[in-house]
């Protein structure tokens, strides 16, 4: 007979780089105006496992944190600032799905990125655990199910702003084009690029964390309050950021790489309109240094205010412009592109 506590139930999700539209899938903007987004999903992965045990209660530990906590078994752990994500996505599949007292476990997770940094930390975390317990229970999820309870969880039970792209990248993985409507729809449209187009673009893109983290949520909310509030100019901005990402679109489907600078840079400054705090000083110094050495764009990732920048480095500029960044005190993150999204398993 399988000893069950012996089984180890694991997953693992991609993190993102968002390329082109970033924020038109964030409500109210996507429900009233429809958004669309160009991402593509990277060699850094959320983590999780899930292990049985006989020593009663639930463990759960982020081990790239150094945080940990320890319950009796309950059918509801509490929601208080540490370890929320976890607990969250328990709470969620506790309520829908049921797990037995019996069920005692040691729930660990590990992100290649820190949160904040602007790869979809957060959500793709989200993902992962979800799949962990996918794993464990067999649940009967799709990869549209999945994204959209790791939404659901983040969005409504944890109430943490943000939009709907992430978790659906960290399922889907791969470059995707993806479009945001009301009531909750997306659609995702996988891009067929030629793979020496995939490469060019692997090859040009730095990516350069400028060791700084920030809470997405406040960028993400003064957002919405531009929206909510009609705010011309920043509305306008996300009107432009949604055709970038078309833009986008056409010019790696075309192997119009030589654009892809110009159509970054674009989008560098349209979505400074969208919130005063999506850039800095520190950022803007940066940018313009990354410009004088050879990129010819680049783009904050994420909701901005710091964590992860991306530049495109045509020909072989791509050396001189990582020689220049080292004056800034961040750290150059070697990636590779990656196809696949969600991956879950179990071992012994």
């Amino acid at each position: 007979m399988l000893n069950l506590t012996n089984m180890i139930y694991r997953s693992k999700a991609p993190l993102r780089i968002g390329l082109a539209g970033g924020g038109t899938d964030v409500s109210p903007y996507s429900d009233e105006f429809g958004g669309a987004i160009l991402n593509a999903t990277i060699s850094l992965s959320a983590n999780a496992s899930i292990e049985p045990t006989n020593n009663g209660g639930i463990f759960i530990q982020a081990l790239d944190r150094k945080e940990e906590q320890h319950f009796d078994f309950a059918k509801e752990l509490p929601i208080n600032g540490v370890l929320d994500l976890s607990k969250g996505v328990y709470n969620r599949i506790q309520k829908d799905y049921g797990i037995s007292s019996l069920q005692n476990f040691t729930l660990s997770t590990y992100v290649d990125a820190p949160a904040g940094s602007g790869l979809g930390t957060s959500s793709t975390l989200v993902v992962a655990i979800i799949g962990a317990f996918v794993e464990m229970l067999k649940l009967p999820l799709g990869d549209y199910d999945i994204a959209h309870y790791a939404f659901d969880i983040e969005r409504n039970d944890l109430k943490l702003a943000g939009g709907k792209q992430d978790q659906y990248a960290a399922t889907f993985g791969g470059v995707n084009f993806m479009e945001f409507y009301a009531d909750d729809k997306v659609i995702v449209n996988p891009l067929r690029i030629r793979t020496e187009y995939l490469s060019e673009l692997e090859n040009n893109l730095v990516l350069y964390f400028t060791a700084t983290s920030r809470e997405s949520a406040t960028i993400i909310k003064e957002q919405q309050k531009n929206v909510l509030q009609k705010n011309e100019k920043s509305i306008e901005a996300m009107h432009q950021l949604k055709e970038q990402a078309k833009m986008m679109k056409e010019a790696l489907l075309k192997g119009k790489l030589h654009e892809i600078g110009e159509i970054l840079d674009y989008g560098f400054q349209q979505k400074r309109r969208m919130a005063d705090n999506i850039s800095n000083s520190n950022i803007e110094n940066i940018y313009e240094a990354a410009k004088k050495a050879g990129a010819t764009g680049g783009k904050i990732s994420g909701a901005g205010g710091g964590g992860f920048m991306v530049f495109y480095c045509p020909a072989n500029s791509r050396y001189k412009v990582i020689d220049t960044l080292q004056n800034f005190g961040g750290v150059i993150k070697p990636y590779s592109f990656t196809k696949s999204g969600l991956k879950t398993w179990t071992t012994q």
